[in-house]
């Protein structure tokens, strides 16, 4: 996904606790710092703070940007079923979607980039609560939205003291997995204009 002269609107969405502000503020602090653009990140709690739901958003661009909501989303990163359920419509019909399956079980459509993020932060990382960053990797290997050098230098920069070595496995694990859940819907699409060809 190119952000060339459009806003490119990102929601992440989660409950209270799953760092999905910390998560917006990595990608927002890649995407400005360190790619060079600009950017504008916000964020919002439901009534619960941990356990209730949660989003935050980056408004990315090459040119600044006047307009600091996110409507009508170009991405959307939902690591549970509520926020899947209350974002999902806020997304553009030809939006990226991408999911946790370990939380969202119910997709409204099947071009949804699938990843297990909490089985694999739990067992190819050693540590559940890096699911967040091992979650920015997989958007980033997806979308194309913000480089690999770009995240891995702001995750550096933001990880918590003493975790800076685990939290970059979490976005190389992310960057890979994302890659293959990329490869896989392409060989879907694929797959299906064959099966539309023959027809």
């Amino acid at each position: 996904m190119s952000v060339g002269g459009e806003r490119v609107k990102i929601r992440l969405a989660g409950s209270g606790g799953q760092g999905i502000i910390l998560a917006s503020i990595v990608l927002a602090e890649a995407s400005g710092i360190y790619d060079d653009r600009y950017v504008v990140q916000s964020q919002s709690y439901g009534p619960e703070a941990r356990g209730g739901n949660c989003k935050a958003e980056v408004v990315v661009s090459n040119h600044p940007i006047d307009f600091p909501k996110a409507i009508n989303l170009d991405i959307l990163l939902a690591l549970n079923q509520a926020s899947l359920d209350q974002y999902y419509y806020d997304l553009k019909p030809d939006g990226v979607l991408i999911v946790n399956t370990d939380s969202c079980r119910q997709l409204p459509v099947s071009s949804a980039y699938q990843l297990p993020m909490a089985t694999l932060a739990r067992e190819k990382v050693g540590l559940i609560q890096t699911m967040n960053i091992l979650s920015l990797g997989a958007l980033a290997a997806i979308t194309g939205i913000v480089s690999s050098k770009a995240l891995r230098e702001a995750v550096k920069t933001r990880a918590p003291k003493g975790t800076e070595e685990i939290n970059m496995t979490a976005v190389d694990i992310g960057l890979r997995e994302g890659k293959k859940a990329f490869e896989k819907m392409n060989r879907k699409r694929h797959e299906k204009i064959s099966r539309l060809i023959q027809m």
